[in-house]
């Protein structure tokens, strides 16, 4: 039995522009929020819990810390609206 792998089509069109960034203009909150989580917080205590290696790669900690100060700033509190407003925000 051979491995099966994904589908791959090299003329299929952008499903998303080539950067994130031609979504929002420079001053949008969307900017800042992950700027500021780069540059200003110190999430080593997060970081250093992940050691293993099992399973599938875990998304970064400053990633999330960003979606959830952006989707509260935007007065989204639940988990599941907040995973349901960047899927329609996505599509």
């Amino acid at each position: 039995m051979s491995k099966t792998f994904r589908a791959w089509d090299v003329d299929q069109g952008w499903l998303l522009p080539a950067s994130l960034h031609q979504f929002v203009p420079p001053s949008h909150l969307a900017h800042f929020v992950p700027d500021t989580v780069r540059e200003a917080l110190e999430l080593s205590a997060i970081t250093g819990v992940y050691t293993s290696e099992q399973g599938q790669p875990p998304y970064h900690p400053s990633m999330l810390v960003a979606l959830l100060l952006y989707g509260y700033s935007r007065g989204i509190y639940s988990s599941r609206q907040l995973a349901r407003a960047y899927e329609d925000r996505l599509t």
